[in-house]
């Protein structure tokens, strides 16, 4: 064979079927520890739950199955000999399987719920994220500790936990450490003011507006704010509590449209890229990955159906709304934040050995207790200055 020939034979890589074959043992594996982890992270949120006098059988649990299948995937990867032949579809799952999750759950996002929160309650958002990023990077600086393990933090604790973490890493090239060291910071102080802040807050504030608007800000993943409020509600008996702090969360979220594009200029500003120290030239997919661009798509569809909707009682004219909020929980809920990101995080632990943890120890939790006081304290602050003006 010419070397023409086995090069034209390389750039062709394997076939279709071949590559699924390949990528299909770790892509399993990753699935089966995400099917492991939903009834477990179950399990816990149910103990939570009834610990802080809350029927289990009504509420969804506040304890999500993605970082469970994280800590699942590590331990794997460390007590059991995993085969070489798990790697090419542990791989695909980080990477593929995680962006396809990003997108499937900004279908969970309306664009309609920033407009509910009102004119006040979106500075109370921004200037809480602000923070959070500055504060946590800065300090995470100070400490010496890499630059992309403080932003990962700095995003899980201001934007939306888990979720920011997973979204950004891609964006500042962060390795499987940097993940895995983060969302341990956010699971553990979230979960922390999960169970604090529903009995702290109405030694704070006076209205349910506040309450449920610091809830929002302060606690850091979704499952969890949503844990918190429900557990404020079931206590005192307050529901404008618990939608404020959904609808918080949720404008939360949606920021992470506008962070990730800006932190992906800055790292690539600051030197520390692949591509700016090679010399080359920023590229739009670098400033705006792919999957970014999808989920403002699914944010979009998500807010176009509930307009329609609300307009005139079918979602594209196609759906009726109990039809249309089913299918968006199908998609952003269950295959979404569930099984794909619950998947690729499994990916994540079975990729990352428990050696690559040494020489880091204890300060990236400092940096996640810091960071959550931080924007505890902030979100504290805007509370008080403008919370008494939002009303849902």
């Amino acid at each position: 064979m010419s070397v023409k020939a086995r090069r034209l034979e390389r750039s062709q890589g394997p076939s279709g079927v071949a590559r699924l074959i390949r990528l299909l043992p770790g892509v399993v594996a990753a699935a089966l520890i995400m099917v492991l982890a939903l009834p477990l992270a179950g399990w816990i949120g149910g103990w939570l739950l009834r610990l802080q006098g809350v029927d289990p059988e009504s509420a969804s649990s506040p304890v999500s199955g993605v970082p469970v299948a994280i800590l699942l995937g590590i331990l794997a990867r460390n007590l059991l000999p995993l085969p070489q032949s798990l790697h090419p579809g542990i791989q695909f799952a980080r990477k593929a399987v995680l962006q396809l999750g990003i997108v499937l759950v900004g279908i969970k996002l309306s664009l309609l719920e920033v407009v509910r929160l009102g004119l006040w309650g979106i500075p109370i958002v921004a200037v809480c994220i602000a923070a959070g990023l500055v504060l946590v990077i800065g300090f995470n600086t100070r400490l010496g500790l890499p630059f992309r393990l403080g932003t990962l933090i700095a995003a899980g604790t201001g934007i939306c936990g888990v979720t920011a973490i997973v979204s950004v890493a891609p964006a500042i090239e962060a390795d499987e450490k940097e993940v895995a060291y983060a969302v341990a910071n956010v699971t553990l102080f979230g979960l922390i003011g999960m169970l604090a802040y529903p009995y702290l807050a109405p030694l704070l504030f006076d209205t349910p507006e506040q309450v449920g608007l610091w809830l929002g800000v302060a606690v850091h993943d979704t499952s969890q704010v949503v844990g918190a409020a429900l557990t404020y509600r079931e206590v005192f008996g307050d529901d404008t509590a618990f939608q404020v702090a959904t609808v918080t969360k949720l404008t939360r979220n949606l920021f992470l449209i506008a962070v990730i594009p800006l932190l992906s200029l800055y790292y690539f500003r600051s030197g520390k890229g692949a591509a700016r120290r090679s010399g080359a030239r920023l590229r739009l997919s670098q400033l705006v990955p792919t999957f970014i661009l999808g989920f403002l798509l699914m944010a979009l569809l998500r807010t176009l159906g509930d307009a329609t909707a609300a307009a005139g009682g079918a979602a594209f004219g196609l759906w009726s709304l109990e039809t249309w909020s089913s299918l968006v929980a199908a998609l952003g809920d269950v295959w979404g934040a569930k099984y794909l990101l619950g998947t690729a995080l499994a990916a994540v632990g079975l990729g990352t050995h428990f050696s690559v943890f040494r020489g880091v120890g204890f300060k990236p939790f400092l940096v996640g207790l810091v960071g959550a006081v931080l924007v505890g304290v902030v979100g504290m602050i805007m509370v008080f200055s403008l919370g008494g003006l939002v009303r849902l």
